[in-house]
Parts: structure tokens; sequence; C-alpha cells
């Protein structure tokens, strides 16, 4: 569990396009840290799900309601004083405005690296709604936040998360 404080993060946000390692970190991070994981993927509505299976990239009107949805999960873990690591690719700046709100207790990681190593990824990847051909648009439309934690995809999870730990002063679960 983390050591909780007034000025510490609760909900750590990890974020970057799809093929980033955005839910493989994270989830190495609430093991360590006992935080709760959320997917926000699972939170797409369907009809978001069907467009990017099609390969039509969403537009801001068609996340509207997912990030609603992910904006709840981020107030009812910081009313619970959850330590929460929630995945959301979060690509503009206002749909990060949406999702912290303001709250300081809401911090950004961000997933980042060459997009020939993401492509290859997102290629080897089985299981997953979003196909490779979307990484473009994604990429178009990826405003860098000025206020977030960044990474290289390149570098091992493990590693990633030892750094995080290690930043955000946190200890760590058995």
């Amino acid at each position: 569990m983390t050591r909780k404080t007034s000025n510490r993060p609760l909900v750590l946000i990890f974020m970057g396009v799809a093929g980033s390692g955005k839910t493989t970190v994270a989830r190495l991070f609430a093991k360590k840290t006992g935080a709760i994981f959320y997917e926000g993927d699972d939170f797409h509505p369907l009809e978001n799900v069907a467009k990017m299976r099609a390969g039509i990239p969403l537009a801001d009107a068609d996340r509207k309601v997912w990030l609603q949805s992910l904006r709840k999960v981020i107030v009812r873990a910081l009313a619970r004083k959850e330590c929460a690591a929630l995945t959301c690719s979060a690509l503009k700046a206002k749909y990060r405005d949406a999702l912290a709100a303001d709250d300081a207790r809401v911090k950004w990681v961000h997933l980042t690296g060459p997009p020939a190593l993401i492509a290859g990824r997102l290629k080897n990847r089985r299981g997953h709604f979003m196909p490779p051909a979307l990484l473009a648009s994604q990429l178009a439309i990826l405003e860098p936040p000025a206020d977030a934690l960044v990474f290289s995809c390149a570098i091992p999870p493990k590693e990633i998360v030892a750094e995080l730990i290690q930043i955000l002063d946190l200890a760590v679960s058995d």
C-alpha cells in the first residue's frame, strides 16, 4: 500500500498511444504498490469499440461518454482515498483536463517511444480491438503533456515501475 499524505497523487493515469505499454506498465505498477488497476479500454461504449475495430478513428464526440465514465472512476477512487492506476490514451490536453479536473492528486505518466517500435508491437498484438492502422491517427492528434512523468516504452516495464516508485516515494507491497 502507498503511504498517503494530502499532497500525494492518488490516481496515476498511464497515457500514450496504443501499443505504448500503458496496460503492461500500469498493471505492474498496481501489483508492486497495491494500487487498484483500472483498464480504460473497458469503459469504451460498444459503438467506440466497433468503430475502432473497423479502422475508423474516434472523434472528440465519440470520446465524450468514455471520458465521462473514466472521470467517474477517478472521482470514486479519490473519494475512497484509493491509490489507483488507470490507463487512458488521453491524447489531447482537453481530454486530460476533463479527467483530472485540476485535482493535484491526479498524476500523468506518459509512455512514448519510436513510432516504428510501437507499430511493431501493435502488429504483433492479438485480441485487441485497436488495429495498427489507427496508430498514425493517434500520433497525429497527440498533444504531449507538459506536466507528465515521461518514459520511453523502449525501457523494460520493470525499470519504468521501479523509477516511478522511487520518483513518487511510494512504499512497495510484498
